[in-house]
């Protein structure tokens, strides 16, 4: 029996920095990505080289910035899929190691995020569930000073991506992954919940408990559609990934009108 050819296209550092170009993506820009990889094809050399295209494109004057988030390090209480035994509990959470954005890796966040957070001069936010990485000119600006009490609002890189005027690209992934929605969840009158993790505070490891907006994903997808009907959203691909290039604080605005209408408005997302 033959072994399965790859599957294609073929892609090399200069066709996906071509791509890129084509879909609009410039030097000096600041991009958030998410991305997935099976979809481009096959890459002459990995992730590694589509990491060195973006980089291409973007120059030393811009940013490539990327989720990598613990979602692991959560209340085991919480956890379904699967669930633990209460009797674990407690000793998951007094033995859980701290977030430590030097080591600590992501999870389920795909594979181009670890080697962006693993780059040469990445830096990463602090937050123990949803840190940023980044790489480029603004990197020190747009991850520092993640609060331990917001996700995804006015004090994460979300709100100083808005301030610099990034673009959020979506790589061969849809809007359900879109985190940018979530910053527009701060802004109207959404529910908050409790939200623990390991952390290490004044250099201990300490299990903290913190209220924050109770963020929830579940209509990204129906949003996102609507977005793409009604804004300026730039369509291509980037190898064989089918892809959308858009300004991140245009789709933030958006999202907040959009969210007033359909979760509190029409209540039907709550």
């Amino acid at each position: 029996m033959q072994p399965t050819p790859h599957r294609g296209p073929l892609c090399t550092r200069s066709s996906l920095t071509n791509d890129l170009r084509k879909l609009g993506l410039n030097s000096g820009d600041t991009v958030l990505l998410h991305s997935s990889l099976s979809r481009v094809g096959w890459i002459s050399g990995g992730a590694e080289t589509l990491v060195h295209s973006l980089l291409d494109v973007l120059t030393p004057q811009g940013t490539l910035v990327v989720p990598t988030h613990t979602g692991g390090n959560t209340d085991p209480a919480g956890w379904a899929n699967p669930p633990v035994p209460e009797e674990w509990w407690q000793t998951i959470r007094d033995t859980m190691p701290a977030f430590d954005r030097r080591i600590t890796r992501s999870e389920r966040m795909g594979v181009i995020p670890e080697v962006v957070r693993n780059w040469p001069g990445a830096v990463r936010s602090t937050h123990p569930q949803t840190s940023f990485s980044a790489v480029g000119a603004n990197a020190h600006f747009v991850t520092e000073g993640h609060a331990l009490d917001c996700l995804f609002g006015e004090q994460s890189p979300l709100a100083r991506l808005e301030k610099i005027n990034a673009k959020v690209l979506l790589l061969g992934v849809d809007f359900d992954v879109c985190t940018c929605f979530h910053l527009a969840e701060y802004r109207i009158d959404s529910p908050k919940a409790d939200n623990s993790f390991s952390a290490f505070q004044d250099g201990s490891r300490t299990w903290v408990t913190v209220s924050d907006v109770a963020v929830s994903d579940e209509d990204f997808l129906e949003l996102g559609k609507d977005l793409v009907a009604e804004a300026n959203v730039t369509k291509g691909e980037v190898g064989g990934a089918q892809c959308c290039l858009l300004s991140l604080p245009q789709a933030v605005k958006f999202a907040e009108k959009w969210f007033l209408s359909h979760r509190i408005g029409g209540n039907s997302h709550t």
